[in-house]
């Protein structure tokens, strides 16, 4: 095989896609409901969070930031799907995927620091209410919001400079999008570097701050129990969606590592689903998961699309 340099790759070739005939048309109608939901659900939600002063409260802050978080992964990934299920020809270019990388990889992260932020913010104030409002003061949600996507851009910039150093011997990705794991095992030499980085940055992430989350939760569940029914009932309401959410995400990225990085699934349509789980579905259970469960939210918004009771 020729040996190719990063700079000689000027695109890269999907070898994921199948030829599905005029049942691409059906996948690509499917997908695009999907969208338009996530879409709709996600922005009505931080409209509703933006326009409402009852909503303006550290929980629902973060909240909104979760959403417009989705919004923005969400957009990276499906426009590039939907091109690619209706073409032919399963290519992209370079920059534009190393562009995709960065979008995907840092909703990703944003996502695990957001969650855990959350989990802070309820830890605060249900085991020291007293000194929550003292605690949590609009400073610092601002700069807790901003370090939950300060930390994973920085990371991702750091991956991406690696990646584009490395000289490839290849262009094809047996995957449905640009992923930077494929790219590292095009590389014709060492990857040592980028190895160990991605997996410190992983465990940090991934294991690190779900491990912090669970802890805090763990200290909220023993307030609940030494406390009265109405703790136990508000701690519940507020902390099932956040767990919820957290066990649903860590699990779909959890599988989707384990099976790209130790090719532990040989059924192409098992992989397949196992990659796009965690980056559709999450976006898309979020809006339900929080507008049901929330009272506040599910309330404001029966009564903006149904009128008021």
């Amino acid at each position: 095989m020729r040996m190719l340099n990063s700079t000689q790759v000027s695109y890269f070739v999907f070898d994921a896609y199948v030829d599905t005939g005029l049942l691409k048309y059906l996948i690509f109608t499917i997908m695009m409901c999907f969208y338009m939901f996530i879409i709709a659900a996600n922005v009505l939600l931080i409209v509703v969070i933006c326009m409402n002063r009852s909503l303006h409260e550290p929980m629902y802050i973060f909240l909104c930031s979760l959403f417009v978080n989705e919004l923005y992964g969400s957009t990276g990934l499906f426009p590039f799907l939907l091109i690619q299920v209706l073409s032919d020809i399963h290519t992209v270019s370079t920059s534009f995927c190393y562009l995709q990388i960065f979008c995907l990889y840092t909703y990703v992260n944003v996502q695990f620091y957001i969650l855990a932020v959350m989990s802070y913010d309820r830890y605060l104030a249900i085991c020291c209410p007293l000194q929550y409002n003292t605690r949590m003061t609009s400073k610092k949600i601002a700069i807790l919001i901003a370090l939950s996507w300060f930390f994973p851009l920085i990371a991702i910039v750091v991956m991406i400079v690696l990646n584009a150093s490395l000289q490839l011997c290849g262009n094809t990705l047996n995957t449905l999008y640009c992923n930077n794991y494929s790219i590292v095992n095009l590389a014709c030499f060492d990857t040592t570097v980028n190895n160990v980085y991605g997996l410190i940055y992983t465990f940090v992430v991934l294991f690190g701050l779900t491990l912090l989350i669970f802890y805090t939760y763990i200290r909220i569940l023993k307030v609940c129990f030494s406390g009265s029914k109405q703790t136990r009932q508000k701690a519940v309401s507020t902390c099932t969606p956040h767990l919820v959410s957290l066990l649903n995400f860590s699990c779909g990225c959890f599988c989707e590592i384990v099976q790209s990085r130790f090719n532990l699934s040989h059924t192409p349509a098992l992989s397949i689903f196992l990659s796009l789980y965690f980056l559709v579905f999450q976006p898309f259970f979020n809006p339900l998961l929080y507008g049901l469960n929330l009272s506040k939210i599910h309330v404001i918004c029966k009564s903006l699309l149904f009128g008021k009771m």
